[in-house]
């Protein structure tokens, strides 16, 4: 299964990029993270596995990310027009799943931020949600876009909404 979701957030991208490779920001826009560690290597670079564990409800999952791209390495001082590439890929039992990220300048202090995903499932309850279920996928990446912009734009913490 694939798709991809947009959106526009009203920042210049180095800040956006920035506030994305924060991991001290995550819990505040990644709604429902538990734990997100650097298994080996350093947390945002390529190479870098990573236990990410999310809460749905009174369900976990744990998976395990690794950052497959990161163009350029550095956020600092990205040239003006050049697109900002952030890949991972996430597995888990019964899923493999890739992140493609593209930042671009969508005009003055703002960002154009497309994300394609890409979902293979393993199993036979696993496939059966994939294929029952591919529009929850899409959904669910759609709302960490959006709690990731009223973060950034306005400050708004998702731990807050959901109490």
């Amino acid at each position: 299964m694939r798709y991809t979701v947009s959106i526009e957030v009203d920042l210049p991208r180095e800040r956006v990029v920035q506030l994305l490779a924060d991991p001290a920001q995550m819990p505040k826009w990644l709604r429902g993270l538990v734990l997100h560690e650097p298994l080996s290597g350093v947390h945002g670079q390529v190479g870098t596995t990573s236990r990410v564990v999310m809460r749905t409800g009174r369900r976990e999952m744990e998976c395990t990310e690794t950052i497959t791209r990161r163009e350029p390495p550095d956020p600092h001082g990205i040239p003006e027009g050049s697109v900002v590439r952030f890949d991972r890929e996430i597995v888990a039992d019964g899923m493999w799943s890739a992140v493609r990220d593209r930042l671009t300048d969508a005009g003055p202090a703002r960002t154009l931020w497309v994300s394609e995903n890409e979902y293979r499932f393993s199993g036979v309850l696993m496939r059966l949600v994939g294929l029952l279920m591919p529009g929850a996928f899409r959904k669910q990446s759609l709302r960490h876009m959006q709690d990731f912009k009223a973060f950034a734009e306005e400050g708004k913490d998702v731990r807050e909404a959901q109490g």
